[in-house]
C-alpha cells in the first residue's frame, strides 16, 4: 500500500491499455472499479483483474464491482439474476424467513462465487435505501422495504454473508437516497425533511453495521446544509460519523455524475476536504482521472488500518 493514492478509478475496455498502465504504475489509485463494459468472459476477466493485481504486486488489491442483482447487474454475459432484486428478497423476508434464509444465502454464495471467479473482491452492496412511494424509480426494486427495520436487518445478513463468503462490502447511499425525487446521474436531488425525521427513517439502516466501507449520497439535505451534497458537505458528514456513528472508511459516490455541479478537480477537492476518505470516478475518461489523481492524497494511517482488515476479510 505504500505511495498508493485515496481514489478509485473505472478503465475503458476488456484490456488495459498503454497509457491506462503508465497512469497505475504513476498515480497508484488504491483501487479499481470494474463495469459491464469491461467484462465480456470470466477469463477474460480474470485476465485483466490478475493483470491489474500482478502492477501493483498485490493480490488483494481492491477490484471493486456494482452487483447488486436484478437489473444491476454487470455479469450478464454469463450470469442471469434479473428476478433476484432486493425487493423480492424483502418481500420473501417478510413473509416466510426460512425460505427467505435459504434463498438470499444461495443467492449470495452464487455471486459471491461468480465476483472470486473473476478476481473481484469488493461489492458495493447492500443498498441501505428505503423504498418509498413518489420518489425516483432509480432506487426503486433496489431497495428490501420502506421499512427501516426490515432493510437494515438484511443489511446485516447481506454484510455478514458477503464476508463469510471472502468478499468485501460497501453499504449505500448514506445518509438515505429515498426520498430523493430525481436521478442524481443526472440531477441534484434535494430532500426537505427535518433531522428529526430523517434520525427515525432513512438513518436508521446504517446504523451498527460491521462494514468497513460506505458510500455518500450526491444529495442535498437543506435542512443541514442548504448548499452541498452530502459528499460534499461537512455539516451531513459530521452528521454520517456522529450520530449515524460510521467510523470507517467513507468513499464518494461516483464524482463524475451530474448531481455534482463542479469540475472533476473541484469535486475531488470539495469531497476530501468534507471528510470522504477516498473519492470513486468511474467513466474511465483519462483526463478527469488525472485530475483525480493530482488531487488526492496519499493513503494515511486510518486508511491503511481499515484496508488491512479488508485484506483479512477476502484471506
Amino acid at each position: 500500500m505504500i505511495n498508493r493514492r485515496s481514489f478509485i478509478i473505472g478503465i475503458k475496455s476488456t484490456i488495459l491499455n498503454k497509457k491506462e498502465i503508465f497512469f497505475l504504475k504513476k498515480y497508484k489509485p488504491w483501487g479499481i472499479i470494474l463495469f459491464k463494459r469491461n467484462i465480456k468472459t470470466i477469463k477474460q476477466t480474470k485476465k485483466l483483474t490478475n493483470h491489474i493485481k500482478k502492477i501493483f504486486n498485490d493480490t488483494k488489491y481492491p477490484i471493486l464491482l456494482d452487483q447488486e442483482g436484478g437489473r444491476v447487474n454487470r455479469l450478464t454475459n454469463f450470469l442471469n439474476n434479473d428476478l433476484s432484486t432486493s425487493k423480492f428478497f424483502g418481500n420473501l423476508y417478510s413473509k416466510d424467513r426460512k425460505i427467505f434464509n435459504v434463498k438470499y444465502n444461495e443467492f449470495i454464495t452464487e455471486t459471491a462465487n461468480h465476483l472470486k471467479l473473476i478476481g473481484v473482491n469488493l461489492n458495493t452492496v447492500p443498498v441501505l435505501d428505503l423504498r418509498l412511494k413518489g420518489s425516483s424509480s432509480i432506487i426503486g426494486d433496489r431497495s428490501f422495504s420502506h421499512d427501516p427495520k426490515v432493510v437494515s436487518r438484511i443489511g446485516d445478513i447481506c454484510i455478514e454473508n458477503f464476508h463469510k463468503n471472502k468478499i468485501g462490502t460497501i453499504m449505500k447511499h448514506i445518509p438515505g437516497h429515498g426520498l430523493a425525487k430525481v436521478d442524481s446521474h443526472k440531477l441534484t436531488p434535494t430532500i426537505k425533511q427535518n433531522l428529526k425525521y430523517l434520525s427515525k427513517k432513512d438513518f436508521i439502516p446504517f446504523k451498527n453495521k460491521r462494514c468497513l466501507f460506505g458510500m455518500t449520497a450526491h444529495i442535498v439535505y437543506s435542512h443541514i446544509d442548504k448548499v452541498y451534497t452530502a459528499t460534499h458537505s461537512k455539516k451531513v458528514i459530521d452528521i454520517i460519523r456522529k450520530k449515524i456513528k460510521f467510523q470507517n472508511i467513507l468513499l464518494s459516490d461516483d464524482i463524475s455524475m451530474k448531481s455534482l455541479k463542479f469540475s472533476i478537480k473541484d469535486n475531488t477537492i470539495k469531497a476530501f476536504s468534507a471528510g470522504c476518505d477516498l473519492v470513486l470516478h468511474c467513466n474511465g475518461n483519462l483526463k478527469e482521472m488525472k485530475a483525480v489523481a493530482i488531487n488526492s492524497p496519499f493513503l494515511n494511517k486510518f486508511i491503511i488500518k481499515k484496508t488491512s482488515q479488508f485484506y483479512k476479510i477476502i484471506s
